[in-house]
C-alpha cells in the first residue's frame, strides 16, 4: 500500500490476474464435470432413451433457422432499394428513383444497369466498366439469345453524337453486338439521335432509363417510347 492509502497499480494487476485465474479454474472444473456429465450423459442418456420425441423436439428447432435465413436473404439474382418511389406493399423486385440514379457515381450507376438486366431476366450479365473496355460496359444476352452490348453514361447533360460515333465504331466492330444499347441519364442531342437512328443503335434517354427503373421490362420501356415519338 502506498502512503496515501491506495494500492500501488501492480499490486492491484497482480491481484487481479490471480482473481481471474482462480474464476477461471473454477469454471473449467465446472465445465468439465458437472455440466460436462449433464450433457453427455443425463441429456444424451434421455435422447437415446426417447428418440421418437427427441426427433418431434429438434425438428423444429432445425427448422427455425433455416426460415430466418430464407425470410431475410433476397430472390436470388435482385437487390431490392427503398426510395421515394418505392410502395411498401409491392414485391421485393429490384427498383430505382431517378433521384438515387442521380446521386450515383458512374461505377455505381453502371452496376445499376447490370442489375436491372438481370431483374429483367437477361443471361450472363458482366458488368466491365474498367479503362480499356472499348465501349463495353455492360455486356449480356436476352432471351432470344442476342448479344446486349451496353454503355452506360452518367453525364450531367445530355450525351453528345461524338460520344455515340464511337460507340457505334466499337459495339458491333469489336464486341459483335446483336443489340447495341447506349444508355444517357440525361439523355441526348438531337445529333447524337438523329446519328444512332442512321445507325441501328438503341438510345435509352431519361423517360426510357425512368421507366425501366421503376419496373418496365427494357424492351417494353424502349417501345413505350417510340410509340410516344411516333403519336
Amino acid at each position: 500500500m502506498r502512503h496515501d492509502g491506495t494500492f500501488d497499480p501492480l499490486l492491484k494487476a497482480i491481484a487481479g490476474a490471480v482473481l481471474a485465474i482462480a474464476v477461471a479454474k473454477v469454471v473449467w472444473q465446472w465445465l468439465s464435470t458437472t455440466f460436462w456429465r449433464w450433457l453427455s450423459v443425463d441429456i444424451w442418456g434421455w435422447i437415446a432413451d426417447h428418440p421418437w420425441w427427441s426427433a418431434l423436439i429438434a425438428a423444429p428447432l432445425a427448422l427455425v433457422p433455416a426460415l430466418l435465413v430464407a425470410r431475410l436473404l433476397p430472390p436470388r439474382g435482385y437487390v431490392r432499394y427503398l426510395d421515394d418511389d418505392f410502395d411498401d406493399e409491392a414485391p421485393a423486385v429490384l427498383t430505382y428513383g431517378m433521384h438515387h440514379l442521380d446521386t450515383m457515381d458512374a461505377t455505381e450507376f453502371e452496376r445499376a444497369c447490370a442489375a436491372l438486366l438481370v431483374r429483367d431476366g437477361f443471361t450472363r450479365v458482366q458488368h466491365s466498366g474498367r479503362a480499356g473496355d472499348l465501349g463495353a460496359d455492360v455486356i449480356a444476352w436476352d432471351h432470344l439469345g442476342r448479344k446486349v452490348v451496353v454503355q452506360c453514361k452518367h453525364y450531367g447533360k445530355p450525351v453528345g453524337s461524338r460520344d455515340v460515333q464511337t460507340f457505334n465504331g466499337t459495339a458491333r466492330p469489336e464486341h459483335h453486338a446483336d443489340v447495341p444499347i447506349m444508355i444517357g441519364l440525361n439523355g441526348f442531342t438531337r445529333d447524337a439521335r438523329a446519328f444512332a437512328a442512321r445507325h441501328d443503335l438503341i438510345l435509352v434517354n431519361r423517360q426510357i432509363l425512368r421507366d425501366w427503373a421503376q419496373g418496365t421490362y427494357l424492351y417494353d420501356a424502349i417501345d413505350d417510347e417510340a410509340d410516344r415519338a411516333a403519336a
